[in-house]
């Protein structure tokens, strides 16, 4: 029986060491190496060295005017046992990213598969509608409009029209509002890149699997979902986890777009608000680097337990 072309390189194995197959594995492809050479270089300049620098200038007092003096742990010291304001802001961020972030993702998905059950022509229409928020520029403005802190605005005519309310309700400067509105404006604009994601994987999957599940005993559409839906879609899955991720955790926008920076007794103050003050305004880049060293461990926390959940689907 004649040999594959694994088994050929399994025997070729054999006679050298890793590094020496490795090596000549790359000379054998050195086109494809040619080609994606400028996506690496662009993606370490501007990925890999930033992140690089963060984590050395984290343990040093830089504040861009002097040179830096090495700390060592005293920047992460402070950040957990001095700094109040840093604590309140991990709670918001984590209170956040647990609610947005899995609504978001789940949210995405449904819509998706809803759309996908309709025709093409309805399908595009609807499909603009549900993405429409995620990308205009005015949804601040509307929902700053109708949660206007005056008898104006929308929401506090209605419920002074009904007698809810005696006086109007300063929305985005009351601490028991502030985050519950902005967690709801961030849902309503959090059907984007993954929402266009889910869609082109559910249109990417061959129909005839339905028909052969249906023939190996599977009896609705439940069933359909996890047996083959969601393991055809876990690329897909796996990259609208990543965008879920660090939109949730990185929602700072929204919260200043709404409430200002910082916000009302820091009721919506997170970690992307604490990094922004001491690197873009107090320019102490040591102790703000430390701030992006905690947040992007525990966004790579975060995805590898994502990826470990997406990993038992279909199973």
């Amino acid at each position: 029986m004649a040999k594959t072309s694994a088994e050929y390189q399994a025997v070729a194995r054999k006679d050298m060491t890793y590094r020496q197959w490795i090596w000549k594995e790359m000379k054998r492809n050195w086109f494809a190496y040619v080609m994606i050479a400028p996506y690496m270089l662009i993606f370490s300049m501007f990925t890999i060295v930033p992140v690089a620098l963060s984590m050395v200038i984290s343990f040093t007092d830089f504040n861009m005017l002097q040179m830096p003096n090495i700390v060592w742990f005293e920047n992460y010291i402070n950040l957990f046992f001095a700094d109040d304001i840093f604590l309140i802001a991990c709670k918001n961020t984590l209170i956040f990213s647990a609610v947005v972030g899995p609504a978001s993702y789940l949210m995405a998905f449904l819509i998706a598969w809803f759309i996908n059950e309709l025709g093409p022509r309805i399908r595009s229409v609807v499909t603009l509608i549900f993405y429409a928020p995620s990308i205009s520029g005015q949804v601040y403005l509307i929902w700053a409009t109708l949660f206007d802190a005056d008898a104006y605005g929308w929401v506090n005519a209605t419920l002074l029209e009904i007698g809810f309310i005696d006086e109007p309700i300063a929305w985005f400067q009351d601490a028991d509002y502030v985050m519950p509105l902005c967690i709801v404006v961030a849902l309503w604009t959090s059907l984007g890149t993954t929402f266009l994601a889910f869609i082109a994987g559910l249109q990417g999957i061959d129909r005839a699997q339905y028909e052969a599940g249906a023939v190996d005993g599977v009896k609705n559409r439940w069933q359909e979902l996890w047996y083959i839906t969601l393991p055809n879609m876990k690329p897909q899955l796996m990259f609208g986890a990543i965008m879920a991720i660090t939109n949730a955790f990185g929602f700072g926008g929204v919260v200043t777009a709404l409430a200002g920076f910082p916000s009302v007794d820091y009721a919506a103050h997170t970690i992307m608000h604490h990094l922004d003050d001491y690197g873009g305004q107090r320019y102490e880049i040591g102790y703000s680097s430390a701030i992006a060293v905690i947040l992007f461990l525990i966004m790579i926390g975060a995805n590898g337990l994502v990826r470990k959940m997406l990993s038992k689907v279909g199973t």
